[in-house]
């Protein structure tokens, strides 16, 4: 049976062409009743709109990527599913890349991978710096996660120096004075680890807490065994914290099981907090207390974001579609977070 196409939608309602588009796009100036009409023709002929045919019209794939450092880092994957979602609901399709957090794969990204398959890039960098994002001409739309590397770029993120002060701020309220930041980095960068370093610093000197640099534990990369091995190595050397703050919640996993080979109690000798808010925390023994970006908020934002640069890129004279007004200067949009505290450093009564 051949798929029923918007003229035989037309017949069936009794209406033209033009009024079965209309109302396909939601054009307003249609009546209650031949809308009524028109859906119930779509929905008894199974009528399915053509979104290839529709996106090359306007010159367009449908297709967007999602380029990320590590895909089975649990918050990349979750992030991931947000995204998904939300260009679902705008008709988009979504590629995703893994960049590895190398500079040329995060290049290659940027610049659309050498093709125009792709209609605009969500970009988390780890590698890039700000001067390979001043000149973006004739790249793809693109808008990035994390933190901002040039204003010149439409960026989305939480506020992680705010995010990770507040949750300094919480180890301190406890009592704890001797505060580790496993994964933390003392230097003038401008990634998501060095803002978080900062926030850190900020709240033990609100306190009065002196800033030791040793207090800084490196790591390789954000994974648990990375975190692991950062505490482990601390408590052979002598350390003796009484709270970790780890720059992500797989850090602060792989730093309870160093803990706990350690013989080390959480949270009566060590408070543990980590960033993130994964699925793998709050099974974790104890669950493990963090700072919850809002993921979804994160998504929604960064896709409405894409969605209208696409629109500009891709409309006669840079005009959007529809009545969507120009956004002329990019957008840096912060989006909230919150502290989700629980047995890691309330004990049993956590929240």
């Amino acid at each position: 049976m051949a798929r029923p196409r918007i003229k035989d939608v037309a017949r069936h309602a009794g209406v033209s062409e033009k009024t079965v588009s209309n109302v396909i796009n939601d054009y307003t100036h249609v009546s209650d009743r031949t809308r009524q009409v028109v859906r119930e023709a779509i929905e008894q002929l199974g009528y399915r709109v053509n979104l290839a045919g529709r996106h090359l019209r306007k010159g367009r794939t449908g297709i967007i990527a999602l380029v990320v450092p590590e895909l089975d880092i649990p918050y990349f994957a979750e992030l991931a599913r947000h995204v998904i979602r939300e260009a679902e609901q705008c008709s988009l399709t979504v590629l995703i890349h893994q960049s590895g957090a190398d500079r040329a794969h995060e290049l290659a990204a940027l610049a659309g991978f050498g093709s125009t398959f792709v209609d605009g890039i969500i970009l988390s960098p780890l590698a890039l710096t700000a001067d390979d994002l001043r000149d973006r001409t004739g790249f793809p739309p693109t808008v990035l996660l994390g933190e901002l590397l040039e204003e010149g770029a439409d960026h989305v993120a939480i506020d992680n120096e705010s995010a990770a002060r507040e949750a300094t701020r919480h180890l301190i309220a406890l009592g704890r004075r001797a505060v580790l930041a496993v994964g933390g980095r003392d230097d003038s960068g401008l990634g998501t680890a060095e803002a978080r370093t900062r926030g850190y610093r900020a709240a033990l000197a609100e306190a009065g807490i002196a800033y030791d640099p040793a207090a800084l534990l490196p790591v390789g990369s954000f994974r648990m065994p990375d975190g692991a091995r950062a505490v482990a190595r601390a408590l052979r050397e002598g350390a003796r914290p009484d709270a970790l703050l780890c720059l992500n919640d797989q850090l602060a996993l792989g730093a309870l099981r160093a803990l706990h080979e350690h013989g080390v109690k959480v949270p009566d000798d060590v408070a543990v907090i980590g960033f993130d808010d994964v699925e793998g925390g709050r099974f974790s023994v104890p669950t493990l207390s963090t700072v919850a970006p809002d993921k979804a908020a994160v998504a929604k934002v960064a896709v409405q974001l894409l969605q209208h640069r696409i629109e500009e890129a891709t409309a006669p004279d840079g005009v959007p579609d529809g009545a969507t007004p120009r956004v002329q200067a990019p957008q840096d949009r912060i989006v909230a977070h919150r502290l989700v505290l629980r047995e890691s450093t309330e004990g049993h009564g956590g929240r």
